[in-house]
């Protein structure tokens, strides 16, 4: 077996963005509606620095060349890539959903495919249509890729009921995703907060936590996790709130009948999950290992935004943790879960 400190230091937290799916996009009534959905959501000013931003980072975003280099700068020999959450695009009918699941499956793996020792890669399922999430999870493991990203949520096809990761509806994809051993990738995109999170990137800073925490929720409460222990779910940006504030949900557990959805109490769950160390302060990444392990935390950067840390190794050895933990973040975790030991 490999030791843990000659493993590859391995990311699982970074983006690509790809033009085919936004020219599939270009010029549909839905994209224009939700893109003023963004926009009330997160506010003007936000709008406004969100733009350059990303315009700055796409040779990093688009160009392996330019990624690969990076990554050496890093010192971060593997990437796990998913397409940006920007192309998601839940609104999207039946078809048209198909089509750019597809396409963000085959461009990603082709992204890959230019340095296949250095990259691996998530594809995108259309949540918004549960029926569809079987076919496009499939679709991505043909074209050789490790799983799928999602979002904590998505509307509800043909105007019925949001879909939260609870949903029956759901319940054949993580059947399949389970029996497949396909890695799901948690990343919230957009708070239902709306208004109240317009002002100083609060859509972000509070919004992406909190609905992390409402879509571990879900699964936990819900029994899914009871019904398919096997799964392999990534929770980015730590988990948000959730880990580090379990004791309340717990509570309820033990005190509220209709709180008992779940067999065991929800922190046990937490054992069952994987989260990336992206959490930006070295207090809060020790806590969350205490309450999942060492053995559930993998490195992540949100590379290459500015939301996440342009050194993810300083930032893990911040938390001056044990040499085996430090290893285990780093990248054996990782390396187990993806199947490279």
């Amino acid at each position: 077996m490999t030791e843990p400190e000659s493993t590859p230091t391995i990311d699982v937290h970074a983006h690509l963005l790809l033009p085919e799916v936004e020219e599939a996009v270009a010029g549909e009534p839905g994209l224009a509606e939700a893109r003023r959905l963004d926009t009330r959501r997160n506010g003007s000013a936000a709008s406004a620095v969100s733009g350059p931003m990303v315009g700055a980072r796409i040779p990093r975003l688009r160009d392996v060349a330019v990624r690969l280099a990076a990554m050496d700068a890093q010192g971060v020999d593997i990437q796990l890539v998913s397409p940006s959450p920007s192309h998601y695009h839940y609104w999207a009918g039946p078809e048209l959903a198909r089509h750019v699941g597809r396409l963000a499956n085959e461009s990603t793996a082709a992204h890959c495919a230019k340095a296949p020792d250095r990259l691996l890669g998530l594809g995108l399922v259309p949540l918004q249509h549960p029926d569809l999430a079987v076919e496009l999870l499939d679709h991505a493991l043909e074209q050789g890729l490790k799983g799928v990203e999602i979002s904590s949520h998505a509307p509800g096809p043909g105007g019925t009921r949001e879909v939260e990761l609870s949903d029956p509806r759901l319940g054949d994809f993580w059947a399949r995703a389970e029996e497949t051993g396909a890695l799901v990738f948690l990343h919230p995109f957009g708070c239902t907060l709306d208004e109240r999170l317009d002002q100083w990137y609060l859509s972000n800073t509070v919004g992406q936590p909190t609905e992390n925490a409402v879509a571990l929720s879900h699964l936990i409460f819900s029994g899914v996790l009871d019904r398919r222990p096997g799964l392999k779910l990534v929770a980015a940006h730590g988990g948000g709130y959730l880990p580090t504030h379990i004791g309340r949900s717990d509570h309820a557990w033990r005190v509220r009948p209709d709180a008992r959805g779940c067999a065991r109490e929800p922190s046990s769950y937490l054992k069952q999950l994987y989260f990336d160390s992206l959490v930006h302060d070295p207090h809060v990444l020790r806590t969350l290992i205490a309450a999942c392990g060492a053995d559930r935390v993998l490195l992540g950067s949100d590379f290459p935004f500015d939301m996440g840390t342009e050194d993810p190794l300083a930032a893990l050895r911040a938390a001056d943790l044990p040499d085996p933990d430090f290893h285990a973040v780093r990248g054996a975790n990782a390396s187990a879960l993806l199947d490279l030991a």
